[in-house]
């Protein structure tokens, strides 16, 4: 078993217990903790916060992932790379933050209006977004040391965990909302710190730069690659985080809820879609380092069986999460004791078909941002950041949350069919093959029959039941179809059939 395949099955696992962490959270813990309101203003205090903090390091994290290989040198603690590194987002918060405080009263004012209560917590974007900078910064770097478990345990779990605990002492009284958002943000504080600590054990780093080490590839070639990819990297982050920070901005439909209670629906609605996309957050981290070393040794080869097995094997995966959740809708909504949340029950279908479409094409952006096409992806991601902005504009005040869902998914899929097109038009290289076709049969069918598995009055044993049905019946077209080859080394009969 190769690294990826096995990073990946830890990974995958890291990431699915954080999920399932998350899940308990946003699904039972919050709705019961925290009223729709204050759900609603920690997500969208997230949501501010991950999109500015985007903008802080400076594009640093696509220079980390790009040229760390012409650096890596354990016994020369990479020639001081990590403190080289640093420089970026210090300098990028200072003048971020700047212009935030410069214009804070004109922010404010979006917001006033409909989401009172992040305006009276604004100041917590402050720290929030020096945190979540320098953690994306130094996630980056140790995916490019190839150590991607233990950030992502911090990342999807000990956080995870560490939030609930936050959450219960408002729940019981020991904090007020106050200390509530305090702690939430301090939580992020402390994945900081514990990711400084195992870098520092880990691999030693070095903040002493040895300038003479930046000769072919200087900081300024440096710095020109970081910032035109960095807008890419905007651009996700805004397509990520748009619709929540639009939601907040309108006055919602429904006249028992205001914008805040909205986002807090939706944000539940949307986590449950995104339960598709996992894979692909888990198997990034790996694939994309190994990306750029065979970029740098013209590995193409490599490439191509890179690209090609993360389209089949995402979307096997996303296909049967696509399911599971989709066929057991009613009854996680069930779940929720506040039935406004069931409004939001169409949101995780038009969310997770723009997510599946997206594990389908593999990992387009990975490829792209590591090869010498990378400006394209960027002006791409630009050019459709504009284009979703003013989808939300138009389909929120018409159609509220799903106008937010709409837009989102509308824009997923033609971001996701352009950089096949790209990739196609300039690699020749294309994901697709007989396989493709026959896990889209399986989706189908297992899906046919799902829908009319009957209810069995509790929406545990419905989960369980319609759940167990899926997933063997999933498996077993799998398996008859030969779809993966793994898959019939781990069970010798297949093997021996003619």
């Amino acid at each position: 078993m190769g690294i990826i395949q096995r990073q990946g099955i830890r990974n995958s696992i890291i990431t699915y217990t954080g999920i399932l962490i998350g899940a308990v959270s946003l699904i039972i813990i919050q709705p019961r903790f925290l009223s729709k309101e204050e759900i609603g203003l920690t997500r969208i205090l997230l949501a501010f916060s991950a999109f500015i903090a985007n903008f802080a390091p400076l594009g640093v994290n696509a220079t980390v992932t790009r040229f760390f290989p012409y650096f890596r040198n354990r016994e020369e603690r990479h020639h001081g790379f990590f403190g080289f590194m640093l420089i970026f987002p210090l300098l990028g918060y200072i003048l971020v933050a700047g212009l935030i405080y410069i214009f804070r009263e004109q922010i404010i004012s979006h917001y006033i209006g409909q989401s009172k209560l992040f305006t009276d917590y604004f100041t917590y974007v402050f720290p929030f977004i020096f945190f979540l900078s320098f953690i994306s910064v130094l996630t980056s770097y140790s995916y490019s040391i190839f150590r991607t478990s233990v950030p992502l345990l911090i990342n999807d779990i000990l956080i995870r965990l560490g939030s609930i605990m936050v959450f219960t002492l408002y729940f019981i009284h020991v904090i007020d909302r106050d200390l509530l958002i305090f702690y939430y943000v301090l939580v992020y504080g402390i994945q900081l710190v514990l990711l400084i600590a195992y870098l520092f054990y880990e691999d030693r780093p070095s903040l002493r730069i040895k300038w003479n080490q930046y000769r072919e590839h200087t900081p300024l070639i440096m710095f020109k690659y970081g910032l035109v990819v960095s807008l890419s990297g905007i651009s996700s982050i805004g397509l990520r985080y748009m619709d929540t920070l639009m939601l907040g901005m309108y006055k919602p439909h429904q006249a028992n809820l205001n914008a805040l209670d909205i986002v807090g629906i939706y944000s539940i609605a949307a986590f449950i879609a995104v339960f598709v996309e996992a894979p692909m957050n888990a198997i990034d981290k790996i694939i994309v380092p190994k990306y750029a070393d065979g970029w740098k040794n013209n590995d193409y080869a490599d490439i191509r069986q890179i690209y090609y097995k993360s389209a089949k094997y995402l979307l096997l995966i996303g296909g049967l999460l696509f399911l599971l959740i989709n066929l057991n809708i009613d009854s996680l909504f069930q779940l929720i004791p506040d039935h406004d949340y069931s409004l939001a029950k169409g949101v995780v279908l038009i969310i997770s078909i723009g997510t599946l479409i997206n594990m389908g094409t593999g990992n387009t952006d990975g490829y792209l941002l590591t090869s010498s096409k990378y400006k394209l992806l960027t002006w791409l991601l630009v050019g459709l950041l504009g284009i979703a902005y003013i989808n939300y504009r138009i389909l929120i005040p018409l159609f509220g949350m799903y106008g937010a869902a709409l837009a989102t998914a509308t824009s997923a899929t033609v971001y996701n069919f352009a950089k096949y097109f790209i990739i196609w038009r300039y690699y020749k290289m294309q994901p697709f093959s007989m396989d493709t076709l026959k896990i889209l049969v399986v989706i189908l069918i297992t899906g046919a029959i799902g829908y009319f598995i009957p209810s069995l009055g509790n929406p545990f044993l419905d989960i369980t039941l319609k759940g167990s049905v899926i997933a063997v019946l999933f498996a077993g077209l799998v398996y008859a179809l030969r779809i993966v080859p793994e898959f019939h080394h781990l069970i010798p009969i297949i093997g021996k059939r003619k």
